[in-house]
């Protein structure tokens, strides 16, 4: 492998184990899988709780379809509601609901002390991470 692939196997490898140790974290102390969070986060941050669907799907990295069932499942457990958009009725929004708020705030210290500890063990990708640390 060239210089890049190595870098960008690096980056890969560390992105995995951290997203590994999150999501499985997620799971266990709050039933919350990884994109239900990031999802939750995001709407947390957002002005009135809001976005449109197609945002929060950009914002994720998902398509618009596993964005939908995404909601769904936040639906489901009461943690955020579909609104139409005033302007235009073919848009959706997904809002946070209270409960949705509350179950975010619980998950997210324990979200950041996660992530430090999979970045701080990350042994590969150490002099990478160093590097970005610096430049914080």
């Amino acid at each position: 492998m060239d210089h890049d692939e190595q870098l960008w196997a690096g980056v890969l490898g560390m992105y995995s184990h951290v997203e590994n140790r999150l999501g499985a974290m997620l799971q266990r102390r709050h039933g919350l899988g990884l994109s239900e969070y990031r999802a939750l986060s995001h709407l947390a941050g957002a002005d009135g709780g809001e976005l449109r669907m197609t945002e929060l799907a950009d914002l994720l990295g998902l398509t618009q379809s596993t964005m939908t069932r995404l909601l769904g499942r936040l639906i489901a457990a009461g943690y955020a509601d579909r609104d139409t958009c005033p302007e235009d009725k073919r848009g959706a929004y997904a809002v946070i609901t209270a409960a949705g708020r509350a179950k975010q705030t619980k998950a997210r210290p324990d979200y950041a002390e996660t992530l430090t500890e999979a970045l701080d063990t990350a042994e590969d990708s150490a002099p990478f991470l160093r590097a970005l640390r610096v430049s914080r």
